[in-house]
């Protein structure tokens, strides 16, 4: 049945290609701003940072593309879209499963744009094919892992424009508080130790290792770990909350 939700929601996206417009238009964006304006001041030449930033910006891009989920959830539920599937004997919570599992094909396609864009630009991953696809997975696995944080925060509140601000505003230390723009021993201390047990730097940096060829499995395992920990937290609470309305 989640399946048959995520088909749906793929015929949704078919039907109005301006779905994934930002999928595709985000990391070109991204890439090209940070560096070709912050690149040479922060790592003295656009091509050395390139080869640090790639892999963040990609991470980048699936959390901010990740808000939509919720946003979509929001007006689905608010206008009564989903009525009649709760009437349904179906898994309640199959809509909210197929849904996300749709998302991975936007995440997979703006990864992809990304990376290819890098390539052009002079990116090069030392860990090889596999090495890519496999920092590919696991950017799958935390946005899908993200997005129930969002799914929990769009039925929560009233309008998508809420969800929009308030994830907004959580968004904004997640990313810049992390490794994705610049290295971790750069920072003080006591920064360090905050911006470590960020998920999303447990992230950066195993994608970063598995492009370059040079990750650890303690580097993949505590990404896991950060990804599980959402989803454990975040989907029992979104379950409950979809269960919950009306």
């Amino acid at each position: 049945m989640c399946w048959i939700f995520c088909q749906r929601a793929l015929f949704k996206v078919r039907r109005d290609p301006q779905q994934v417009f930002d999928a595709v238009l985000f990391p070109v964006m991204v890439t090209l701003v940070f560096t070709f304006l912050f690149g040479g001041a922060i790592a003295g030449s656009t091509d050395r940072y390139l080869q640090f930033l790639l892999p963040g910006v990609v991470v980048l891009t699936v959390v901010m593309i990740s808000m939509n989920t919720g946003i979509a959830l929001n007006v689905a539920v608010s206008t009564g879209i989903d009525d009649r599937f709760r009437s349904m004997p179906v898994w309640r919570p199959a809509m909210l499963v197929g849904e996300l599992l749709s998302d991975i094909v936007r995440y997979l396609m703006a990864s992809v744009v990304a990376v290819l864009l890098g390539l052009l630009l002079g990116y090069r991953p030392h860990g090889g094919f596999l090495g890519v696809v496999a920092a590919l997975a696991l950017i799958q696995v935390f946005a899908f892992s993200l997005a129930w944080v969002w799914t929990a925060l769009g039925l929560v509140v009233d309008k998508p424009q809420t969800i929009m601000t308030l994830s907004g505003i959580g968004v904004f230390p997640l990313l810049f508080g992390s490794n994705i723009f610049v290295a971790t021993h750069s920072m003080p201390g006591w920064l360090q130790a905050v911006v470590n047990v960020n998920p999303v730097t447990r992230t950066v940096t195993a994608v970063r290792g598995l492009m370059a060829g040079d990750a650890t499995g303690w580097h993949v395992v505590t990404a896991l770990v950060a990804c599980a920990v959402l989803v454990a937290v975040f989907g029992p609470l979104t379950v409950h909350l979809y269960n919950r309305e009306r």
